[in-house]
């Protein structure tokens, strides 16, 4: 596949020292970090589709804002190419008039761009960036703020400028189904940042990938896992007919603890549910609207609905000296009238049902 080996090629997809981007699992920065072979090839188109949308935007950026795109940053740990970088005016100012920013920003903004599928867009609206998002971004601001940008070829005069005062986050999402975008902003966090270099520097404290902890569940629970290029080596290959978690049971004490996790999850849930049941039954009688920072609404399937009138359809049988089944049959009835070429006569119906509840967060 064309697309495939187009993304293949690009830096990221080659990129075998440790990079921000990798911080979404510790289990997985440990491969990359200890140089582990990849195990596991997979085409993610939503993927490629994501890093299509997300070239077109950052050129956007660069050819009608004049925003510093694709720049990269490293330190002694890590490593990683920034999306956006939009300068604030005094530090564009000490900058060359050809890399200047048309719209310079009031604080130095560092901002990350993710592409979603309309699955996880719900989640976007409701909770934001994860914590893995935000310990990337922290990650880049973080170096850009200690080491300023990489001195290399095409960002040299960009080098010169030394550390830059990162004040803001920026993480852009966008929904690759609908185009639609959602951005949050947030102050750089010194705290979270440095709790994101902890984070890296436990990885370098590993004497193998196994010492990682997982972040995820696995393959067919997380889709971090379906694509991961360590899959196998993380989580080995699924005897016949069993599921590749399985791999991780090997004595009673394994299942103990796995029971005592789903006893905990399932006390977790069952309190859940009921603030949620609850919460239905209170707002009953409220209509549909937002409030606050979230957007009540309502789905229900009551309404008119049409099905074939069986009552009519045996009197046309009737009419027509056609006999009728001793035991009727509805739907062999219907299929003779529509391969006779007859209209089927219809009937309307009204159907009750319960009405379901759809809480957002509302747009900002």
């Amino acid at each position: 596949m064309a697309a495939d080996a187009v993304d293949r090629a690009r830096p990221r997809s080659k990129q075998r020292q440790l990079g921000a981007s990798d911080t979404v699992c510790e289990r997985r920065a440990a491969y990359v970090y200890h140089n582990w072979p990849r195990t596991d090839h997979v085409i993610s188109r939503a993927a490629i589709l994501g890093t299509y949308i997300h070239e077109g935007l950052t050129t956007a950026a660069k050819r009608e804002f004049g925003w510093l795109v694709e720049k990269r940053v490293a330190d002694e740990e890590i490593r990683g190419t920034i999306d956006v970088v939009q300068l604030d005016h005094a530090t564009a100012r000490r900058l060359p008039r050809r890399l200047r920013p048309k719209v310079p920003a009031d604080v130095t903004t560092v901002e990350d761009i993710k592409t979603k599928s309309v699955r996880r867009w719900d989640r976007v609206l409701r909770y934001g960036a994860t914590e893995a998002e935000l310990r990337q971004v922290h990650t880049y601001a973080r170096v850009l703020r200690t080491h300023g940008f990489l001195a290399v070829d095409g960002q040299r005069a960009l080098a010169r400028l030394g550390p830059i005062p990162v004040e803001r986050i920026r993480i852009r999402f966008i929904d690759r189904d609908s185009g639609e975008e959602h951005v949050q902003e947030i102050p750089y966090d010194p705290q979270r940042a440095e709790e994101a270099r902890w984070w890296l520097q436990r990885i370098t404290e590993t004497k193998s990938p196994e010492d990682a902890r997982r972040d995820f569940y696995g393959p067919g629970i997380d889709a971090v896992c379906d694509f991961c290029p360590f899959a196998t080596a993380c989580w080995g290959v699924p005897a016949a007919g069993r599921p590749v978690q399985a791999n991780v049971v090997h004595t009673d004490a394994d299942v103990a603890q796995k029971l005592a996790d789903y006893t905990a999850a399932h006390e977790q849930w069952a309190a859940a549910d009921r603030v949620k049941r609850f919460v239905r039954k209170a707002v009953d009688a409220t209509p549909a609207g937002q409030y606050g920072s979230h957007v009540l609404g309502w789905r229900s399937s009551e309404g008119d609905h049409e099905e074939p009138d069986f009552r009519q359809i045996i009197e046309l049988y009737d009419d027509l000296s056609v006999p009728i089944p001793t035991v009727p049959d509805k739907d062999r009835m219907v299929k003779a009238l529509i391969t006779a070429g007859i209209a089927v006569p219809i009937r309307k119906i009204r159907k009750a049902a319960s009405r379901a509840i759809s809480v957002s967060t509302a747009p900002k």
